[in-house]
């Protein structure tokens, strides 16, 4: 079965994240631009453009069209914006927010994956992007960033996170108890002051090491 792409992503668009009040025009150029069927697995390839959390391995998927939309909009990646991305996973994401801020640094805990989005972010001729394989929850860096933007949950956000933020930056990130997680934009006033944004509620895979401590019960 042959697929036209292009249509394919046309109709995501439209039908998928414009409905679900993603409206700014440069997030909507960037997704009808990048072709997210090379960031998905042969096996899977027909469904790049579903609505639908594709495995990408490890226990690990693709968010959804819907959700990398909403994503990107609330982060307002402005283009001489420096990003963090804790969990490259496909590169998809890491593509969109390279092609919308000045660079990116994005933090991958699977070597293989972050070897394969560095392949398919390089096949595209996106430069702008530097995936170290690290564990976000261990990684230190002094560098700061102007937006952040986690791909798995947290049970609670680390101030580690918040601590990477610049004044002025913007955070998204999912917290919370499944099933009723919380999506949020975190954003660093000034050196001392931190307010979180609820936006809406979703569910997502925990971040290695950012799962809720266990509860038992005598």
């Amino acid at each position: 079965m042959t697929i036209d792409y292009a249509k394919a992503r046309e109709t995501m668009v439209e039908q998928q994240v414009r409905p679900w009040e993603v409206f700014d025009p440069r997030v909507l150029d960037v997704l009808a631009r990048l072709p997210r069927e090379h960031f998905v697995g042969e096996s899977h390839r027909t469904l790049a453009y579903s609505d639908l959390a594709l495995p990408i391995g490890h226990g690990r998927s693709m968010l959804k069209p819907v959700l990398e939309g909403r994503a990107l909009q609330a982060l307002m990646v402005d283009a001489g914006d420096e990003v963090l991305e804790i969990g490259t996973g496909s590169g998809y994401l890491t593509a969109c927010l390279a092609s919308l801020g000045r660079d990116v640094l994005s933090l991958e805990q699977h070597a293989d994956l972050a070897d394969a989005a560095r392949a398919r972010l390089s096949r595209l001729g996106i430069g702008n992007v530097r995936i170290e394989t690290a564990d976000a929850m261990r990684w230190n860096d002094k560098r700061r960033f102007d937006v952040i933007c986690v791909g798995a949950a947290v049970a609670q956000i680390p101030e580690r996170f918040t601590q990477w933020l610049r004044p002025g930056g913007r955070m998204f990130i999912v917290h919370g108890h499944a099933p009723a997680m919380e999506a949020a934009l975190v954003r660093r006033i000034d050196e001392t002051t931190v307010v979180t944004e609820s936006l809406f509620e979703t569910e997502l895979p925990y971040l290695a090491g950012a799962a809720p401590t266990a509860r038992f019960e005598l």
